[in-house]
């Protein structure tokens, strides 16, 4: 099968569309988490149990026992309804090279008689003589989850098979779940969904009204929680049980709102709900698969890791003042696919025709120009005065000043640190919208032009005849996936050297790519291979896996928020290669080879990849490592831009006496803007 895939193509700064050969299927697989589930002992041991104590109980009222597996993966949960006892079990699974080696998993395992695999949507099921399945079920099986449990359509998924596919009465694994939030005042989380105001050279730039009234966009923001330091917000109130539902009745996938009522435990700014959920494998609740972060645990290392389900973080549609005591309303309401909370005051009397809050939604554009991340970067005080001082030192009064970057604050601050004009190139319509926006709020709207034109079309008479002689970026690009996917601000001074000056200042000046060699305390679950998983051969799926991550694309290094993810250092981290903004793109490829000696005993799982910036010689920003490794190895890795990660085919054990180092090779292509880089572990 021939797809046309997006691919980012760093020297246009666009998505290229291509035509590849199964390109997406084999990138589906590569980054899927099905390694992760596999890997995750306490989901697996927790379905086996559950999973047994359901057959046993229909077994013991004398019935055959029938399974539906629905999202059956690679076969494992109907691979254990098989071994625990049931007669029969139909798996759907409607993504097909899954199907086909739960096909080849279910036959290795010398299951075939017992399991059979549909590769069907399970709303596609049909029952009967003649249909995919002989007869309805008694036992329901599903792993249709996702961080905010219905995401992946669980609910209609449920409502259809209650409906068409199982018995009434039927046993469910999981039983139930239930979903669990508590307010908290958090200034970082905060950060990620509303633009703060910024202190620049003793002014205020401030934030547009109509933001901080939007409610911000709709999508869930789920991390993982357990890598938020407690110490980072204050919980308002107590964790609160908001409702349950109970998988072994009808499921309804229609609107439904439900309330907690409790005191708060301290004052402060109700801003956000962090929330997860719990499974209850069985209907006595004794057999319990929790999705809580890590802090909730008396032993937060005892808490299992996961990355196919995580924690979800809500923002309140507006905040508001909370006083230690009050008695206060958390609602969460829900559609078939989506969550979403409301605060009230217990006292505050809600009409019976009052509708229920709405599902949020931007209405001031920021929310959806800007994301999570970049609101938070933007609102990064450090980070701000890093380009505040260097933009003083290029700056004159009758600097003419031209800013790259995405839906960027820094021709505004460019005009308020005094240039005599500046320009901004704008990627789109809303993003320029949203620019103007800030420079109304703060009155200086005619002090910054905005320009919705690409840099390669820009011309003399677009910047009134005037030479540029300040060009600043951050840099930053939406379209960007990969950290050097940054450098199409390098292709675009190319495109602008015809309308600088002479003499101009490039800011940044320069940008330098890093490498370190880690050990991922988690991670590495996620391209492992299984093998053999809670008993039973699944080397198929590995099989499957490698064939993908082979393919070109999958072979490369991916995109990963490190500060969620703990890595141990095991080699010094080293820039591998510079590139120099003062100069137009060089027409040959670029190299670069060496190696990163080991330095401390460990297991390395991979390279992470990581861009910085020079913006004058003395001020860089780091979009990586934000501060020294430590003597142990531990890294501090920034919230705001995900770092590249190459992992390693096979993990390699390193030692701290250098004698074995990490080599590498990297290429620069200008013709596509892209970086290929190839990893070996030598002696040294």
């Amino acid at each position: 099968m021939r797809t046309f895939c997006g691919r980012a193509n760093p020297s246009t700064g666009s998505l290229d569309w291509v035509e590849e050969e199964e390109y997406d299927f084999h990138q589906e697989i590569a980054r899927s988490c099905y390694a992760d589930m596999l890997h995750d002992h306490d989901r697996n041991q927790k379905y086996y149990e559950g999973i047994r104590s359901a057959v046993s109980r229909v077994k013991a009222r004398g019935q055959k026992v029938v399974v539906l597996d629905i999202g059956t993966g690679t076969g494992l949960l109907s691979m254990m309804a098989a071994t625990a006892g049931a007669d029969f079990c139909y798996a759907v699974e409607v993504f097909r090279p899954m199907a086909e080696a739960a096909q080849s998993i279910v036959k290795k395992n010398g299951f075939s008689d017992k399991i059979k695999i549909i590769n069907k949507h399970s709303t596609d099921v049909t029952v009967g003589p003649d249909g995919d399945m002989q007869e309805k079920a008694n036992i329901l099986i599903t792993e249709l989850f996702d961080t905010e449990l219905i995401g992946e359509g669980a609910l209609p998924s449920y409502e259809h098979a209650h409906q068409n596919l199982v018995q009434e009465g039927c046993e469910a694994v999981p039983h139930r779940a239930s979903v669990f939030a508590q307010l908290v005042e958090s200034e970082l989380l905060w950060s990620w969904s509303q633009l703060q105001p910024l202190e620049v050279d003793g002014s205020v730039l401030a934030a547009p009204p109509a933001v901080g009234r939007c409610a911000g966009a709709h999508s869930v923001c789920d991390i993982q929680l357990s890598q938020v330091d407690p110490s980072s917000f204050t919980p308002l109130g107590p964790v609160l049980h908001m409702f349950s539902v109970d998988f072994s009745r009808a499921v309804s996938s229609s609107f439904q709102s439900h309330s907690s009522q409790f005191s708060a435990r301290s004052g402060g700014r109700a801003q956000v709900v962090l929330s997860w959920w719990d499974l209850d494998m069985d209907p006595a609740g004794s057999i319990v698969c929790s999705m809580a972060p890590s802090w909730t645990y008396p032993e937060p290392k005892t808490a299992p890791w996961r990355d196919h389900w995580m924690q979800s973080v809500y923002f309140l549609p507006a905040e508001s003042s909370v006083n230690e005591g009050d008695q206060l309303r958390l609602t969460v309401c829900h559609d078939d696919y989506s969550l979403w909370f409301s605060l009230q005051p217990l006292g505050q009397q809600i009409p019976q025709t009052e509708a229920p809050p709405p599902r949020p939604s931007c209405t001031c554009q920021a929310h959806l120009v800007w994301t999570r991340p970049r609101f938070g970067e933007l609102n990064d005080r450090r980070r701000t005065e890093s380009y505040v001082s260097a933009l003083k030192r290029v700056l004159r009064d009758d600097s003419v000043c031209l800013s790259v970057s995405d839906g960027s604050i820094l021709p505004v601050l460019a005009h308020m640190l005094g240039a005599k004009k500046v320009f901004s190139l704008e990627n789109s319509r809303m993003s320029r919208q949203v620019i103007e926006q800030v420079l109304d709020v703060n009155s200086i709207k005619g002090g910054v032009e905005l320009l919705e034109i690409r840099p390669d079309q820009l011309t003399s008479s677009d910047l009134g005849g005037q030479q540029i002689s300040v060009l600043v970026g951050e840099p930053y690009f939406s379209t960007s996936l990969l950290p050097w996917h940054s450098l199409f601000f390098w292709f675009c001074r190319s495109a602008l050297s015809g309308l600088l000056r002479p003499d101009a200042s490039i800011l940044p000046g320069s940008a330098s790519l890093h490498v370190v060699a880690v050990e991922f305390q988690d991670l590495w679950r996620i391209r492992a291979p299984c093998g053999t998983c809670e008993g039973f051969d699944v080397t198929p799926m590995d099989e499957m896996v490698q064939k993908s991550l082979d393919f070109r694309e999958s072979r490369e290094a991916e995109p990963h928020p490190l500060w969620e993810y703990p890595c141990r250092a095991l080699t010094q981290s080293e820039s591998v290669m510079t590139f120099d903004f003062t100069q137009s793109v060089p027409q040959q490829p670029i190299s670069s080879q060496g190696s990163l000696p080991f330095i401390r005993a460990g297991r390395c799982h991979g390279v992470a990849l990581w861009m910085e910036y020079h913006l004058t010689d003395d001020i860089t920003v780091s979009a990586g490592l934000t501060g020294p490794i430590s003597e142990q190895g531990d890294c501090v890795w920034s919230r705001h831009r995900k770092q590249g990660v190459y992992f390693l085919r096979t993990p390699v054990e390193s030692s701290d006496d250098g004698r074995s180092a990490v080599s590498y090779s990297f290429t620069f292509e200008p013709g596509l803007g892209d970086i290929k880089m190839d990893f070996k572990v030598t002696p040294q």
